[in-house]
């Protein structure tokens, strides 16, 4: 699928879209990276060794970075979980294409054919964790494969690819090239490439990723660690001294030895008669200077990823919730910053390709949707609803779509049902025995007939009322008297409080407007 286009590139040039293969299966210079393993350089790794490495990758030889990166990710259980959080955190974000400003008709419809067309990709959320594999190494390559399909091109994949593969063009520093044996490198094939970078740092690309940053607190650790180690080896178990007789033969003496060391791990051994095993206290030791550096070195790592510590670790002296809070807004920060990042990316590489490709509204490559992360939060309707209450009284004029938008609700559309405030059903005033009158407008000379009305709810007709509520009460008690405070809480749910209720209802009713009749008065 191979045409000439007017489609142009984001520098204004005509580009020749070659879209059937992927460049690295189509270009023969470039099948030797298809057997390329990594050389994994943290075996024995050395300061002086990262120093190497590092200076190396200045020079645009990745290889050795980018594969320190791999080991330390893997090896290293609190980088690795330090940077899940990070990139997993991209993953729950929903996001949304908008259209071009003051988009005209043709635009909208354009925007929302490429909405529809990502929102039933199957690789889009793949592609969005293997973008931020840009974090920790600086940049991330992925392959698209697309295909045409009712004469659309879709994309079909996104196939992340080896940061090793990669060097740094010789004379732009901020180019990536694909590894073909030249010098320079083969470019990169314009519609072919999800090409994402993540600056934890200003600088060229070959020192922007967080490797460069982890590579020092990983090699002390590891130092660490292994001294640990030998220190348990050593001073965790007890010394096993042998003692043969003299005149043992070497035979005798070399039997004995075997013992002694085999005995610790076996729990168990044999030695000839006359000579002895015996069991020392190890000498006093500490771990503490080596935890000390463990930790040093895995809040240094967090420090760098996460910018902090609290939302990955607690000592239990210095962690608060306030300070916990702090900490957990600083990686939202960096969520955000992340974010936005990935959207450039993929708003150049994904959509302006979609766009450019299938789109009648296309007219220049400055002029296209975008792709677009939602990171606005919720506001708490509680805590809004009282201000925006006083705000209304001041006839300060709040649109309802503003609403609508800090409270995320969505606004109602064609014409679907809404929630509404349910009418309170009351009883009519004509069931209040005694207060018909109450139904005109009340004046002073009607205070006599209220007054009469709360006589006709008096006690004594509560006290009937009550009957009904205590009639199970009561009959338990004539049967059982010893046993009802064990049978209260049975009874309970059979007594008949409606009576009651609706009483009480109505004395509270007469009582508020005889408080209404006799305000001024009091």
């Amino acid at each position: 699928m191979k045409r000439q286009s007017p489609i142009l590139d984001r520098w204004g040039k005509p580009i020749n879209i070659d879209l059937e293969v992927p460049q690295t299966k189509d270009e023969a210079a470039l099948a030797h990276l298809q057997s390329h393993y990594g050389g994994h350089p943290s075996s024995g790794l050395t300061p002086g060794r990262i120093a190497a490495i590092l200076k190396d990758a200045e020079r645009g030889n990745l290889i050795a970075q980018c594969e320190l990166a791999e080991d330390m990710e893997e090896k290293d259980a609190h980088i690795q979980s330090e940077l899940g959080k990070r990139r997993l955190a991209l993953m729950s974000v929903p996001w949304n294409i908008t259209a071009p400003p003051g988009a005209s008709a043709e635009e909208k419809r354009d925007a929302e054919m490429i909405e529809s067309l990502l929102r039933s990709a199957t690789w889009l959320d793949d592609a969005i964790f293997d973008a931020a594999d840009a974090i920790l190494k600086g940049f991330s390559n992925q392959e698209l494969h697309w295909d045409y399909i009712e004469n659309t091109h879709v994309i079909v994949g996104c196939e992340w690819t080896d940061p090793s593969w990669f060097q740094v063009h010789p004379n732009e520093r901020n180019q990536l090239m694909l590894r073909d044996g030249s010098h320079t490198g083969m470019a990169l094939r314009q519609f072919g490439w999800l090409s994402h970078r993540a600056k934890s740092k200003s600088g060229y690309i070959t020192r922007t990723g967080l490797a460069r940053v982890l590579a020092w607190p990983y090699l002390f650790k590891n130092y660490s660690v292994r001294d640990l180690a030998e220190f348990l080896e050593i001073y965790g178990l007890p010394l096993r001294i042998g003692k043969y007789p003299e005149g043992a033969s070497q035979t005798e003496k070399a039997t004995l030895l075997r013992a002694v060391m085999s005995i610790g791990h076996n729990a168990g051994g044999i030695i000839p008669k006359g000579m002895e095993i015996e069991f020392e206290k190890a000498a006093d030791g500490a771990s503490d200077p080596f935890m000390a550096m463990v930790a040093w070195a895995e809040k240094s790592q967090s420090k760098a990823i996460l910018g902090g510590t609290l939302t990955s670790q607690a000592d239990g002296k210095s962690s608060t919730n306030a300070l916990g809070n702090v900490h957990n807004d600083v990686r939202e920060d960096i969520r955000n910053a992340d974010l936005k990042a990935l959207q450039n990316s993929i708003t150049r590489d994904i959509i302006y390709p979609l766009y450019a490709l299938n789109c009648k509204s296309y007219q220049s490559p400055h002029r296209h949707p975008r792709f677009e992360f939602d990171t606005s939060e919720a506001e708490d309707l509680s805590a809004l609803t009282s201000p925006l209450k006083t705000l209304v009284e001041l006839g300060i004029q709040i649109p309802q779509s503003w609403i609508h938008e800090k409270g995320r609700i969505p606004m109602p559309a064609n014409n679907e049902p809404v929630l509404t405030l349910q009418a309170v059903k009351t009883e009519p005033v004509e069931q209040l025995r005694g207060v018909a009158v109450l139904k005109a407008d009340v004046s002073t000379d009607d205070q006599t007939a209220i007054e009469h009305a709360l006589d006709a709810l008096s006690a004594g007709e509560l006290n009937t009322d009550m009957v009904s509520v205590l009639k199970p009460l009561m009959a338990l008690a004539e049967q059982d008297p010893d046993g009802l405070s064990a049978k209260l809480g049975t009874i309970w749910p059979q007594m008949d409080d409606q009576a009651l209720t609706e009483r009480i209802a109505q004395v509270m009713f007469v009582a508020e407007l005889w408080g209404q009749v006799n305000a001024e008065a009091i």
